[in-house]
């Protein structure tokens, strides 16, 4: 397992927070009770197993979504 911070570019309103939330779930190898969207900081945090899913994966769905990734951060648990 892996823990990741994602640094957004500055969240508009709660509700990106949920649509965020939604698509980050539905990733398979994403520790979904880990997962916490800070909309103040504008921060995705989140454990994900590195065999099922990657860092790539995790950001790919956030821009899907709309939202611009400025930067990640991966440490092994």
């Amino acid at each position: 397992m892996k823990k990741a911070t994602i640094q957004l570019e500055p969240l508009s309103c709660p509700s990106c927070l949920q649509k965020i939330e939604n698509g980050v779930k539905s990733l398979n190898g994403v520790d979904k009770d880990s997962l916490s969207v800070l909309f103040n900081s504008s921060k995705v945090k989140v454990n994900f197993d590195d065999e099922k899913a990657s860092i790539n994966d995790i950001e790919n769905a956030i821009s899907k979504l709309g939202y611009e990734v400025k930067k990640s951060l991966v440490k092994a648990l």
